[in-house]
């Protein structure tokens, strides 16, 4: 497709957009779809945020404020352990707007608080200490939270297990013994909420890949064994590099392959960086936006895209890649980009076929 030609495309949509005000949320809905957003307590104050966040998303996700550090960040002897306030707005928000809450993450190895990282503990008393973090936060939120990122980031790019705290530095009693811990934290989730859906998330899986094939192990053993793992996080932080045939191919045949095990797919952290906010950057980003809403909606065990942020003013991409922004769909201005349109238009598009 020329750039010409999706020029051509865009504005055209923008022309339906403007005579047809149907927002992302509603154009999910009819596919079952959550729209989900990862957003910040500390923009709860800002009136435009919140209102964009209350008309376009059906789901909301905490971007920092349920990770171990954040949550927990003293030793459950203290007489004040744990630090709910910051998630509980959020929660409360989203109550409020009658938005799901998708919580993230439980078992993590960055946000680990200083007294766990450097506590010097052993094997058996760091399985105590997650244990009760997993319990008592996820007994804390209960039905409030339907889905929880139990286990994240937890492979290397070839495949391998990360070494980690929680894996093997010591780890919690299984190392060396494979995917062993990241079932029981699943196992333990689980017990504190019997009813919560229970994801593996990572990212640089989407495609088939040597980590995606690693993942597609793990899930299929803990599928056949009866594991509680509901279904599979697919970050998708991504590069308009991502749009190419065989990329995109090879996304739509490893969702598949994790569908075909009976599992829950969700698009988790989906931005699309870029290094420039000119028309053809945008239109190029739009582009690829379309593309993986359309691979999601096209998927009926595909049950929510979130883009890891709502607005690019807020975004955590010029932090961490340096040189690269403009990768939500709205802009700073909090205005619709043209990806949020092509995300639009694949929602209704393929909610017609």
């Amino acid at each position: 497709m020329t750039h010409g030609c999706l020029r051509f495309i865009l504005i055209s949509l923008l022309s339906v957009f403007a005579t047809s005000p149907i927002t992302l949320r509603e154009a999910a809905a009819p596919r079952r779809i959550l729209m989900g957003a990862a957003v910040s307590s500390r923009h709860l104050d800002d009136a435009k945020y919140t209102a964009l966040i209350a008309s376009e998303f059906s789901q909301l996700e905490p971007e920092n404020e349920m990770k171990f550090g954040p949550i927990q960040p003293r030793p459950s002897s203290d007489p004040q352990p744990y630090n709910f306030a910051p998630a509980d707005a959020i929660v409360a928000f989203a109550q409020a707007h009658h938005l799901a809450v998708r919580g993230h993450t439980l078992v993590w190895h960055q946000q680990v608080p200083q007294w766990v990282s450097k506590g010097q503990f052993t094997t058996s008393q760091l399985a105590s200490i997650l244990h009760d973090h997993i319990s008592t936060e996820v007994s804390h939120f209960g039905a409030k939270v339907y889905a929880w990122d139990v286990v994240n980031e937890a492979f290397n790019k070839d495949g391998t297990l990360r070494s980690t705290l929680w894996y093997n530095q010591p780890g919690i009693g299984f190392a060396g013994q494979g995917t062993k811990y990241i079932e029981q934290a699943l196992e333990w989730a689980h017990a504190a909420n019997p009813q919560a859906k229970l994801f593996y998330n990572d990212y640089d899986a989407e495609t088939e890949n040597p980590k995606s094939d690693a993942i597609y192990a793990m899930a299929s053993d803990f599928k056949q064994r009866g594991v509680p793992l509901t279904g599979i996080g697919f970050q998708a932080h991504l590069t308009i590099d991502f749009d190419q045939p065989e990329k995109l191919k090879s996304y739509a045949a490893n969702l598949q392959r994790f569908s075909d095990l009976g599992l829950e797919l969700h698009i988790t952290e989906l931005d699309v960086r870029l290094k420039d906010s000119n028309p053809a950057s945008l239109n190029a980003e739009a582009h690829l936006y379309g593309e993986i809403a359309g691979v999601c909606v096209r998927n009926p065990s595909c049950k929510a895209i979130q883009t890891w942020g709502v607005t690019d003013k807020y975004s955590w991409i010029p932090f961490s890649f340096k040189g690269y922004g403009w990768g939500l769909l709205f802009d700073d201005a909090y205005q619709p980009k043209p990806a949020y349109t092509s995300v639009l238009s694949a929602l209704m598009k393929n909610g017609k076929e």
